[in-house]
């Protein structure tokens, strides 16, 4: 049997009365399309973190293109990010028609390196784009203070960081809007695809609705470009409202896991060995991904496929090395955390339902390949 990196179907099973109630509730409402489903869920996802606006939209990568287009960010402005991301972070910044600008990120625990910022930003700077990477947050206090000081939109990417807290503050409350995915393997996932833009900005949230819907405020009649089709699903919208009853649950699943891995897996590290993941001070951290390092990452993983462990890289190319971001012209080294992380990290098996029966053979393999001889 395949231990698998990520499996919906021990929660599927628990959760299918659920799960097909809400189905079938969308169904049975009469209305597919923006419906009180999606309306529902808006206000639910903004309650979570505390109020201001939720847009539902179509998935993660369009949340952060609307997100830029509705603070304003378009063709001749520079975004600042991180290359250790999933490529749609960037791809999204390219559709609004910027350019993504890329700093290093920390060798401890992988996030934006804040201290290189503010080199970065020139006088085409328009916003900041942090990445809450991996399940915890980047620390967003001297981003607030640099957005602030050159006027920058800041816009936090939450699609691996449902619930993730910084100081206390939930993840997607601490800049000018946050971008969230609710992809399948997401912390809050759902069953297809699905995303969310919220702001506590009337204004932003207003024009949010009409990029979302081809830049309409009403049926037939375009008010502003550009426009969009990117409307949260009805079904998907009310599967998300029965699972964000549940998102601590998840949480603490994820935690639990996660412990049990450090202590299972304590005796590997050490120098030269199994590089745990790093919680910052302050975080918490939600483990959407359980990250780890070991220099000799590629042998470990095909050593491990004799196991029926599968394994993930997330992510084996920074994206300024894909040819699709040549033309940005970052050479070789040019951020070389990023570059010598994307050789060493790969994720083990992290679900909440993920049976402590499967994470033993994960940990008893690892000892197997690990361990000193």
């Amino acid at each position: 049997m395949t231990t698998r990196v990520w499996d919906y179907l021990p929660e599927y099973e628990k959760e299918r009365v659920d799960i097909l109630d809400a189905v079938n509730t969308v169904f049975e409402s009469g209305q597919l399309i923006l419906g009180a489903s999606v309306r529902n869920f808006e206000d639910e996802f903004a309650a979570y973190h505390g109020g201001g606006r939720c847009t539902g939209v179509d998935n993660g990568t369009n949340a952060v293109t609307l997100a830029l287009e509705a603070l304003g960010i378009g063709p001749g402005d520079e975004v600042v990010t991180v290359s250790n991301t999933a490529a749609p972070t960037v791809v999204a910044i390219t559709s609004a028609g910027a350019t993504p600008v890329f700093v290093d990120v920390r060798e401890d625990d992988y996030l934006m390196d804040t201290d290189l910022v503010a080199a970065a930003i020139t006088p085409r700077t328009k916003a900041l784009l942090p990445v809450h990477l991996y399940g915890q947050c980047v620390d967003m206090a001297p981003l607030r203070r640099l957005a602030d000081e050159h006027d920058l939109a800041l816009v936090e990417d939450c699609a691996q960081a449902h619930g993730a807290r910084h100081h206390g503050r939930i993840a997607g409350t601490m800049g000018d809007a946050a971008a969230f995915s609710f992809y399948p393997t997401k912390v809050l996932g759902t069953y297809g695809d699905g995303g969310a833009v919220l702001t506590r900005d009337d204004d932003v949230d207003r024009v949010l609705r009409r990029l979302r819907y081809y830049g309409m405020d009403k049926r037939y009649y375009v008010v502003q470009l550009p426009g969009h089709n990117s409307r949260l699903d009805e079904v998907q919208a009310e599967i998300l409202r029965r699972k964000l009853r549940r998102l601590g649950e998840y949480i603490a699943g994820r935690n639990a896991v996660a412990e049990r891995y450090a202590e299972g897996l304590a005796d590997l590290t050490g120098p030269g060995g199994l590089v745990l993941p790093s919680v910052r001070p302050g975080n918490d951290h939600v483990y959407y991904l359980y990250v780890v390092r070991h220099r000799r990452r590629d042998e470990v993983i095909e050593r491990l496929r004799s196991y029926d462990i599968a394994l993930n890289v997330s992510y084996p190319w920074p994206v300024h090395t894909m040819t699709g971001f040549a033309h940005l012209g970052y050479a070789a080294g040019s951020l070389p955390v990023t570059e010598r992380l994307a050789g060493e990290i790969f994720s083990l098996p992290m679900y909440p339902s993920l049976a402590p029966s499967l994470q033993d053979r994960v940990i008893g393999a690892l000892h197997d390949v690990l361990a000193p001889r």
